[in-house]
């Protein structure tokens, strides 16, 4: 079937009328009522009647014009993923992330990429800890950031940066004036932390073991936002990926904020994509300028 006659078949369906069709496309009108007539032929019932000046679908046009819709919108999408080939600077990048991330290394690493590709466009889809990285293995997503190191041997990992863990604890708490403490020291304070699901929140109850401890739990969230809140207020103390005040991508917190010396007090943050899927030309592009420029973004509190 001629892709042409789909077209104009859609078009009028939704209400245009053949001479509507034929000045869109600069073509006959009776070019275009031929076309339609034909591909009556070929489907083997009519599609259309007349309404007055209009032609409107019949019963069979109906349920043959969701078929055509579907397949025209598939041809579409095919059409710009080869036009996307031709031309990378036009396409789209799906990237999914960390929430404690979206406030400073992703809208930093595409500023800095739209400057140089002003034209690609991105969907951006925030990352659920519980999942894991199965939006990548399973295609939907071209390029995830995330500190959560990746079982999948379906993905490639590839570590950007080093983030400091912090202990962020209440203005007038004993220890505010401290520059760094040992988690051990506030092993009988009341802690706020992020639900069980999250990362950083397994990471921290082992944090807590090591130093001898199991940390009670006053309160638990799933914003990292709500946890420096309810610390800022004086209900508890709070494990939070931080870094130097001094880079672009710096996140205001209105209390202390001590620098852990427990070791393993830091978290890996990273670049995770498919090893079965190739990405298109804009995707490759994107990634690329993540794995060459993410290192340069300085870490900030999350």
């Amino acid at each position: 079937m001629d892709t042409d006659v789909l077209r104009w078949f859609q078009q009028i369906a939704d209400g245009a009328t053949v001479t509507e069709v034929a000045e869109l496309d600069r073509v006959s009108q009776p070019g275009v009522s031929r076309a339609l007539a034909r591909l009556e032929e070929q489907v083997g019932t009519p599609l259309l009647k007349r309404s007055g000046r209009l032609l409107r679908p019949t019963q069979a046009g109906q349920a043959f014009k969701r078929h055509v819709d579907a397949a025209l919108h598939r041809l579409d999408d095919g059409l710009a993923a080869v036009n996307e080939l031709v031309d990378p600077e036009t396409g789209t990048v799906l990237v999914s992330f960390q929430l404690s991330l979206g406030a400073w290394l992703v809208p930093a690493l595409v500023r800095r990429f739209r400057e140089q590709h002003p034209h690609v466009q991105f969907q951006l889809l925030e990352s659920d800890d519980a999942l894991g990285s199965s939006r990548i293995a399973e295609g939907r997503i071209d390029v995830e950031l995330t500190a959560r190191r990746p079982r999948n041997p379906l993905v490639h990992w590839r570590a950007l940066l080093t983030q400091p863990l912090m202990l962020a604890v209440p203005p007038g708490h004993r220890l505010a004036e401290r520059d760094e403490v040992a988690l051990e020291e506030v092993g009988e304070d009341d802690f706020v932390m992020l639900r069980p699901t999250w990362e950083l929140r397994g990471q921290c109850d082992a944090l807590c073991a090591s130093a001898g401890f199991e940390p009670r739990v006053a309160f638990e969230c799933d914003d990292l936002s709500v946890v420096r809140g309810f610390v800022s207020s004086g209900l508890g103390v709070a494990v939070l990926p931080g870094g130097e005040p001094d880079g672009a991508g710096w996140v205001a917190w209105e209390g202390p904020l001590l620098r852990l010396t427990d070791a393993g007090a830091h978290r890996e943050v990273g670049v995770v994509w498919s090893e079965e899927r190739r990405l298109l030309p804009s995707a490759e592009l994107f990634l690329q300028h993540v794995l060459d420029d993410g290192g340069m973004v300085p870490p900030t509190p999350g």
